[in-house]
Order: structure tokens, then sequence, then C-alpha cells
């Protein structure tokens, strides 16, 4: 096992696996932004190391600085937890090359599963359904005619290195067709640094549905069921939850056993998310995979007892799966709300102190954060400050826990996303299981805007 890990995040994910960590007997290295001295993941690792100005580029995308942190504290291996370098194949090179374990899957899945085009060849050759699209990158106005009238209207052109709904166009009429081309790419370049884009079938009423998978070192791939991740704006989920209220036992087993085979092909390891789409038929097509740890883990580890983080590490450290896990078992629903610091009406991001932070507790709730009273949100990160999940024998229980549980959470000084998710567990047809990706705009009529 691991003697030191240095955790190349910060905020509540750095907090989790700090936690983690600590329980496995594990000393712990925080690095962090002159922004974020006096956070939480600061204060409760066993050392930190400052790496650069608030900006993320100077600091937690700063991969010489990490590295170079990391070398000076004689770390065994880097823990990337979501977003910043976690998808970053290059710096798992680079953790490689210093002979520093990254926990997460090698470089070179990373790679594949990062354009997005390549990863829908690899899935759909490795046995899962994907979307009916390009054969890849659209070469020009001439290729992208033809795959339009072959795919047909409505379709949706995607960046090839993209995420977060950036690059995205949907194009419902040929008319539209041209200018949507240069549009996604010409934001796609200023994204992500590449103008690729290729084109799928745009399904209009989808389901968001992704599965949690776990692979090891000696070939062995299992899932941890799935995750509804429907409730979402501008492609920015709100609300998860698992099992999926659109799932039966026999579809969770027949497309979790593919899903499986896939990963086993192509020797995966360590945490990942495979996502689809399900049309209002409810079939399911593959739509891209995340080879990280994600914000929503904690619906997993409530409904199956497993912790995901404890068990990257594990595997990162050379353990088998069954090692890794324990026995486990699904039982109950859970739920999480994403608590956004950011104005529930404009969504506009609301930096600033926090004169009071007072969250719920009780049965079956959990608080994943690093916010506390007279912590001040800084402006140049993601606008997340809290995770609240509760768990109930079923989803009508886990519903009304979390109305309960959102009432007593007390946020003040900064404007947070709590009323709107309110609003949202008051809503008759969230309560139904009837909604899709599109549930938001219907609910405060806004058309996505």
């Amino acid at each position: 096992m691991f003697q030191k890990i240095l955790v190349a995040n910060r905020g509540e994910i750095a907090l989790r696996v700090i936690c983690a960590c600590k329980e496995l007997g594990i000393s712990t290295v925080a690095v962090y932004s002159e922004a974020d001295r006096n956070s939480l993941h600061v204060r409760f690792a066993d050392e930190a190391v400052c790496i650069g100005p608030a900006r993320s580029s100077e600091s937690y995308l700063n991969i010489p600085q990490v590295i170079s942190a990391a070398e000076i504290t004689n770390v065994d291996a880097i823990h990337p937890g979501y977003g910043f370098l976690s998808e970053n194949a290059n710096f798992a090179k680079v953790c490689e090359a210093s002979e520093i374990t990254f926990i997460g899957p090698t470089p070179e899945i990373i790679e594949i599963m990062g354009e997005k085009d390549r990863a829908r060849r690899e899935i759909r050759a490795a046995g899962l359904p994907t979307v009916p699209g390009s054969d890849g990158i659209v070469e020009g106005e001439e290729q992208l005619a033809k795959e339009a009238a072959r795919i047909g209207y409505p379709l949706i052109l995607k960046a090839v290195a993209g995420g977060g709904g950036r690059g995205m166009r949907v194009v419902r009429r040929q008319e539209e067709l041209l200018v949507a081309y240069q549009s996604a790419r010409s934001e796609a370049q200023t994204a992500f640094g590449s103008p690729d884009v290729y084109a799928e079938k745009f399904l209009e009423h989808p389901r968001h549905i992704e599965f949690q998978v776990l692979g090891d070192q000696y070939g062995k791939v299992i899932h941890l069921g799935e995750r509804e991740c429907s409730i979402q704006r501008r492609h920015q989920k709100l609300v998860e939850e698992s099992p999926s209220p659109a799932m039966d036992a026999k579809r969770r087993r027949d497309l979790g056993a593919k899903v499986v085979r896939a990963l086993e092909k192509l020797h995966y390891t360590n945490a990942g998310t495979v996502e689809f789409l399900m049309d209002e038929d409810g079939s399911l097509y593959f739509i891209e995979m995340n080879t990280r740890i994600q914000v929503e883990h904690p619906v997993t580890e409530l409904v199956t007892g497993v912790d995901l983080i404890k068990a990257q590490i594990r595997i990162a450290a050379g353990e088998r799966l069954e090692d890794a896990t324990g026995e486990f078992h699904f039982s109950g629903h859970a739920i999480e709300c994403r608590v956004n610091a950011e104005d529930p009406e404009t969504f506009t991001p609301c930096a600033g102190r926090v004169t009071t932070f007072q969250p719920p507790g009780g049965t079956g709730v959990r608080v994943d954060s690093a916010a506390y009273g007279g912590a001040v949100i800084p402006p140049y990160y993601d606008s997340m400050i809290a995770k609240l999940i509760v768990k109930g024998r079923d989803r009508g229980e886990a519903i009304g826990r979390m109305r309960r549980a959102l009432e007593m959470f007390v946020i003040e000084g900064i404007k947070t996303s709590v009323p709107l998710h309110r609003k949202i567990f008051a809503d008759p047809q969230f309560a139904a299981g009837q909604f899709d990706t599109h549930f938001i705009e219907r609910l405060l009529g806004t058309n996505g805007k």
C-alpha cells in the first residue's frame, strides 16, 4: 500500500480523497493556489504546498508545479480527483516517467476515450451500441452534407475534444447546417485547441444514464449499477440518482454485462463511467466515457456500500477487485443535489464570503463539502460548493428525505441553487420519474436560456 499520496485537486473532492487516505492510514499532501490558502483540504492534509496564483492555468493545471510538489514531498502516488488534470493523458504519462503512480486508468485508455470519435469506434467494436453518426471527424463541407443526408435531421455536431456542452450545435434543417458547422468548429478551437467535430443523430427527448465501473490490473472489470443524470442545465448535471427510475432489472443486467465485456476487451483499469442516452422507446446508446471518478459517485456508494475512492487507491496499489471493494449488494435508493454558488434565477456565479453554513443531518443524509462559515468562495473555479446526498428504502422515501434536507440546509452570505432544487423536488413529474434532459427548461420555461 502507498505511504503518501498527493491530491492534485481542491474543494470537496480533495477533502473526500484526504478522508479516504486517513482511513487507510496513508499520509496526504495537499496542493493549493494562493486563493485557496485557507481551504479545508489544506487544513486537514498532513502537508500542503502552494503551487501558484489563483488562476487554474498557473496552479491546478500547471503540471510542472504539481510534479515538483510531489517530488519535494516524496509521495508514492497522485490522486487527480475530477476535473483539472484527471483526464489529461500527458499528466498521467509524466507521473509514470517520474515513477509516481497515477491513481486512474492508463495514459493510453485516457487518450482513446478523450477523443470522442475514436472512443465511439472502440466502444462499437467492443460490442456497445452508439448513436448513429459519422464515422470519425467530419472533414469539410462536402463530407458534412453527405453525412447529414445519411443521418437525417435533427442532428448534432459535437467537438471531438469537447465536454460541458461546448462545441455542440443542434441542426434541425439543411439551411442551418453550414452556419452551425462553422460555429461549432470555432467554439471547439477556442475551448479545446482543436476545431474537429463529428456528427450524430440528435435524440429529441433522451434520458442520460451512466454505469459506474471498476477494473483491476488483472483483467477483471465490474459495474456497480447505473445512475440517472437527466436533470441538467446546458449539459451540466444538477441532480443524480441511483438506480434510474427508467431502468428495470433485465435491462440493467443485460446492458451492465455488455459494459463489462467491452471494458475487459479494452483492458480498462481503475474507476470510470460509461455514459448513455436512452431514447423514448428505451433504446440505449453510448455517448462517451469519463476515465475518472465522477462528481456523483456518492449515490453509488450509498446504494452499494463500496467506498469508491478507497477502491481506486487499492486498485492502483495492485490489489484485486474483490479485495478493493469487498462483498457488496444493491439496496435502497440514493439521490444527490449539486449545490452551486450561483443565483438560482439567473444562474450567475456568486462568489463571496459564506457567513453561515449549516448543513442538514439525520438518518440517511450525507453532505460532501469544503465550505464553512467564514469561507470565501473564489470566482476562479467551478461554482459547486456542496453535494447533498440522501438514501431511502425506496425512491419515494429518498425524495421525501431530500425535501426535508433541502429545507434544513442554511447557507447565508451568498446565493445558492438550493431554491431551485426545492422547486425540482416539489414537481410532480419529477416525483413520478417522468422526465428527460429537457426537464429544467420546461420547469423554468426558459428553452435552455
